[in-house]
């Protein structure tokens, strides 16, 4: 008789499974790191052994056991007592919480990648020091016969295996927090759009407030998506949040994307890890209106903000405008989202107004609401530009001239594209929406953007520095008979895409005279019916002995 082949289970319903395993025992947040770190031993075992039996079949097979022929692979070496059989098979031991511990202690050594993500300190009484939880050893036994359902399928590749989880795990617990909405966890789909316009395909890539590392992940994609060479591009980052921070050592680790991430977790504006480095690339979504990210005495002669100004105590967004800015190397250029208020605060004006005339700002692009989890917030996507003179880019993999643009800015309104996903939350199509961004933009920066663009009502707009000085389009002030002279220091210098962008009365359309008539039809239907019940009631009334009068 034929044995019934068992169904493996969606990821999701695993990883659910697996973290009711410890609901009583600690909070929603803490069991996402908690599981998290085992689910990585888990994939870091599955990549492992499936070099290991490559090797053991090749020629090389007198390799196996040495850790430079996993390496040039980009796959962790694991030993034998950190391997994931070794954890299974001692699941039900009283120990299993050290074993666990011991087992990430070795992977770090033997992987320099890996230094500080795993294993804690014996003070650090961080959740995920497995030895020092409380939880008893039966859960620990069947977390880890939940977690070991997890394997490599058609549905679940091995690269996607951690990106699926991290984002299942994310969605569930960690952006439900107030504090983390928008920060935490960027969607794909935004990543994208960012990739798609900056297009990096070579050089080094830059996120000032990383997370999980998503922006590599997505820039790495693209790469292999236009059959660039990923080794062209390396990636570097700096995340505050010590948990943070080890998940994206691992996220990126178990990828196999080598990353620098710093030595530690600390505060970009405190403490930046790449104080002499330079970036061809910035891709970034800084945490939304950061306040109290200085003292007030603080970071006031900070060499980032020479010639600029220094930003509010209050709201960090320009701060984080400014650091980029000084990261870009000579023709470096940023993508990053920011809150919509950033375009025309009136306390960070001053620095608006200089980052406009010294011809940094490339577009400024308005992004339909609802695209992150959890939060309808709608955010504007910047691209900066350290040079905006005639050069030479890299484009859809070829040399390509684009224009000078130093005295103009573009801008995009992208609220009326975009669907709603399965999930709920609005994703912008790559072969329609994301497409023609990227060609307009594209037209707008080539020598013959007066023959290749043009301005559309609605959805985009090029706009000089005199007509941002004076917050209207020549052609509004033309047609409004407006005569705008203002004073740069009584200028607010706004990036409001609203005030360039041509919009459309659709009242205009309407045809008065027939939709009058449409009305007046109607009352008189209403009337009718009205005068047509009043008769019957009165009917009514008169056939019981009541008349009405």
């Amino acid at each position: 008789m034929a044995t019934k082949e068992k169904k493996q289970k969606p990821l999701e319903q695993v990883l659910m499974e697996s973290c009711n395993k410890l609901r009583s025992n600690m909070s929603g947040i803490n069991y996402m790191y908690f599981v998290m770190g085992l689910v990585f031993l888990k994939f870091a075992s599955l990549k492992f052994e499936k070099r290991r039996d490559e090797l053991l079949n090749s020629d090389d097979k007198f390799a196996v056991d040495m850790p430079s022929f996993y390496a040039e692979k980009n796959i962790f070496y694991i030993p034998e007592k950190a391997r994931w059989s070794y954890i299974r098979d001692h699941a039900k031991d009283t120990r299993i919480g050290i074993i666990i511990d011991e087992a990430l202690e070795e992977l770090e050594k033997n992987n320099d990648q890996l230094k500080h993500a795993l294993a804690t300190s014996n003070d650090d009484e961080n959740v995920s020091r497995y030895g020092k939880s409380s939880l008893p050893a039966s859960n620990f036994a069947s977390l880890i016969q939940e977690i070991d359902k997890i394997h490599e399928d058609a549905d679940h590749p091995m690269n996607d295996l951690i990106g699926k989880t991290y984002q299942y795990m994310l969605n569930a617990f960690a952006i439900k927090t107030a504090d983390e909405k928008g920060e935490f966890y960027t969607p794909d789909n935004i990543v994208d759009l960012i990739t798609t316009l900056i297009e990096p395909y070579e050089g080094k890539v830059y996120d000032p407030c990383c997370g999980s590392g998503g922006m590599f992940i997505q820039s790495y994609k693209f790469v292999e998506a236009h059959k660039g060479n990923v080794n062209s591009i390396s990636v570097y980052g700096q995340e505050s949040n010590p948990d943070t921070w080890k998940l994206a050592k691992m996220n990126l680790g178990i990828r196999g994307i080598p990353a620098n991430l710093g030595e530690k977790n600390a505060d970009t504006f405190g403490e930046d890890q790449f104080k002499d480095e330079k970036f061809q690339f910035i891709i970034a979504n800084p945490p939304f209106n950061l306040k109290n990210w200085r003292s007030e005495k603080d970071l006031l002669n900070d060499p980032r903000w020479a010639g600029y100004g220094v930003p509010p105590v209050s709201n960090a967004n320009y701060a984080w405008i400014l650091h980029m800015l000084s990261k870009l190397s000579e023709n470096g250029v940023a993508g990053f989202l920011l809150a919509n208020g950033a375009l025309g605060d009136t306390d960070t004006s001053e620095i608006r107004k200089n980052l406009i005339k010294n011809g940094k700002i490339e577009a400024i692009i308005v992004l339909p609401r609802e695209m992150f989890y959890y939060t309808d917030i709608s955010v504007t996507l910047w691209i900066m530009d350290s040079n905006k003179k005639a050069k030479k880019v890299i484009r859809d993999g070829t040399e390509t001239e684009i224009r000078d643009r130093s005295n103009e800015v573009l801008f995009m309104d992208l609220r009326r594209m975009g669907h709603k996903s399965s999930e709920g939350y609005t994703e912008l199509d790559p072969n329609t929406d994301m497409k023609l961004v990227k060609q307009t933009l594209n037209a707008w920066q080539s020598p013959n953007y007066k023959e290749l663009y043009k301005d559309v009502p609605e959805f985009c707009q090029s706009v000089t520095i005199h007509e941002i000085k004076n917050g209207i389009t020549d052609k509004k002030q033309k047609e409004d008979g407006t005569n705008i002279d203002l004073k740069e220091d009584k200028s607010n210098w706004s990036l409001v895409p609203s005030k360039y962008i041509e919009f459309i009365d659709h009242d205009l359309d309407i045809d008065f005279d027939k939709e009058m008539s449409r009305i007046q039809k109607e009352m008189k239907a209403l009337l009718d019916e009205e005068e047509q019940s009043q008769k019957q009631l009165k009917d009514a009334f008169e056939g019981i002995g009541y008349g009405i009068k």
